[in-house]
């Protein structure tokens, strides 16, 4: 599991500023990746359909590469 950081936009003064985060559960990469989070995150942290367009994810997270996750059992040998 990942952690991907979510932007409010101003595209006026041309800034973003961090507002959450969502989680990449898929181990595998698939078509809709980034759709997903970005329709996730627009459900989430926007406060109305006019401020859905003013969400953003960072696209270097939701494009990395999934880590394997740490296991419970490790074998020391």
């Amino acid at each position: 599991m990942r952690a991907v950081a979510v932007y409010r936009v101003d595209y006026g003064r041309k800034s973003k500023d961090a507002i959450g985060v969502v989680f990449e559960k898929r181990k595998t990469e698939r078509a809709g990746n980034y759709n997903d989070l970005l329709r996730l995150a627009r459900r989430l942290f926007a406060l109305d359909t006019a401020d859905a367009v003013h969400i953003m994810i960072d696209v270097r997270q939701a494009r990395r590469e999934i880590l394997p996750e740490l296991t419970g059992d490790s074998s020391s040998g």
